[in-house]
């Protein structure tokens, strides 16, 4: 069985998916779609699609779509999410799941009633610590876990100008202004994606921006935010706590390794920082850096990235690391691009193998809100001055 696939915007992110897709062999033609169409011409004509649509409500008019891949802008995925399955087509979509409680909830009862596929690509589920610590859990190495840490930190000056100019045209500085706990999921994802447990409460501080520069300036932001940078403690079901850090004003080297990882448990733990990685022990230390370490599998000057800002190409220039196990790719991918850390690869395969055969994904739409709404309570916590709140919970996805 194959399928056709709609892609949805054809921003900077699209294209390297829009690649893979086409490439897999379970999916027979890709097409695009941009508010922009000179956008989505463009990348038609560079990647030889099968064509592109006015809108996405052709796109999802048409019977020669069976699926959508949604890359819009963040806070636009849950309602497109929506009418996607309403349409009677299977949803991938990038992160975040959705921004709201409802929304959220509203994707579930859609995948539910219609039995259709829907799937997060939520790269941080296939980053390389999180990998090693789910193999790692899975064989007792830590003892108990009772802690963990996520961060994503991603400074503004390191590519984030570029891709909101690029995104957002002359309003940008009001989009830039989008909240850091609701793009949660690379560092919440990366977290649950290891430890088989979900967040329950949660209590978030944010940091007023003080740049001066028309971003994250409430009188500007679309979202009435002025925070760049923000902290949220979480308790999890069954007994232990993680925390996240979302910075977006911090002097890290974001264009190395952007997410990063810490699990501590009874017997041993891991810690992960920008260059380096280790496992401990009572015993002692071990760098396991090597084993977590992608390989490049594309230059930063391909012509490819050319619209790419030079401090984000890092992200779709990283191949897999020892620690993935490619041996359920389809050999059309070895000598592709990959990136985010090697999950690229990953996320494409299993959308287009939950949807041909008809299994759910690993982040299905439980699973993805399980990964998003700890974020979105966490932006209320924060907005309350750190008030601990309960997250809703809707449960484990079926088994069939």
């Amino acid at each position: 069985m194959t399928f056709s696939l709609g892609i949805v915007g054809a921003g900077q992110f699209s294209g390297q998916f829009a690649t893979l897709f086409q490439a897999h062999p379970g999916v027979r033609d890709v097409y695009v779609t941009d508010l922009l169409p000179e956008r989505a011409e463009r990348l038609a004509a560079a990647q030889g699609l099968a064509g592109t649509f006015p809108s996405y409500e052709a796109m999802l008019e048409s019977a020669a779509v069976d699926a959508v891949a949604i890359f819009t802008q963040r806070w636009t995925h849950g309602p497109l999410a929506l009418q996607g399955l309403g349409a009677g087509k299977h949803v991938y979509c990038a992160v975040p799941m959705a921004i709201t409680t409802q929304e959220i909830g509203a994707i579930i009862d859609a995948v539910r009633a219609t039995g259709l596929t829907y799937m997060m690509g939520e790269t941080s589920h296939y980053h390389p610590a999180t990998v090693h610590a789910r193999d790692q859990l899975a064989q007792g190495a830590f003892g108990r876990l009772f802690y963990a840490e996520g961060d994503y930190v991603h400074d503004m000056d390191l590519g984030f100008y570029d891709a909101y100019r690029y995104s957002g045209g002359e309003n940008w500085r009001a989009t830039a202004s989008y909240p850091p706990l609701l793009y949660p999921t690379h560092a919440v994802g990366g977290v649950l994606g290891a430890w088989r447990t979900h967040a329950v409460s949660v209590s978030a501080i944010g940091v007023r921006d003080d740049r001066g520069d028309g971003v994250f300036d409430r009188s500007v932001s679309q979202f009435d935010n002025d925070v760049s940078n923000a902290t949220a403690l979480f308790e999890v079901a069954g007994g232990g706590s993680f925390r996240t850090n979302e910075f977006r004003r911090v002097g890290y080297p974001s264009h190395i390794r952007e997410s990063r990882f810490r699990f501590f448990g009874t017997e041993a733990s891991m810690e992960q920082l920008a260059t380096v990685a280790l496992w401990q022990d009572k015993k002692g230390v071990r760098d396991i850096s090597e084993l977590l370490e992608p390989k490049q599998t594309l230059a930063p000057d391909d012509p490819s990235l050319a619209h790419i800002a030079p401090e984000l190409r890092a992200a779709f220039t990283s191949g897999s690391a020892p620690v993935h196990d490619r041996s359920r790719l389809p050999r059309e991918f070895d000598r592709l691009h990959n990136g985010h850390e090697g999950s690229h690869h990953f996320l494409v395969d299993d959308f287009v193998t939950a949807v041909t055969t008809r299994a759910l994904p690993t982040v299905n739409a439980w699973t993805a809100a399980r990964y998003t709404l700890p974020g979105v309570i966490a932006h209320e916590s924060a907005r309350q001055g750190g008030v601990r709140l309960r997250i809703p919970d809707f449960g484990d996805a079926p088994e069939a």
